[in-house]
């Protein structure tokens, strides 16, 4: 993903969830995936698929049940 895809999801996951801590970032040597913070702390993988023509994205995140006993 170059740094224009990756604004522009920013963007996308700025305003379906107003959060404006979160931001994406490039993996090194992966053309096709990014990482996802809130913060500092690392929430999940963004996936791109351009399959026959037609993009999506899909995203990743794991919760421990470690971190649900925070709530």
């Amino acid at each position: 993903m170059d740094r224009k895809e990756i604004q522009k999801l920013e963007s996308f996951f700025h305003r379906r969830f107003n959060m404006k801590g979160i931001t994406i970032r490039p993996r090194p040597r992966k053309d096709d995936t990014a990482e996802v913070y809130f913060g500092d702390e690392f929430v999940g993988v963004l996936f791109r698929d351009d399959e026959e023509g037609e993009l999506s994205y899909n995203f990743t995140m794991a919760i421990l049940d470690i971190d649900l006993e925070e709530a």
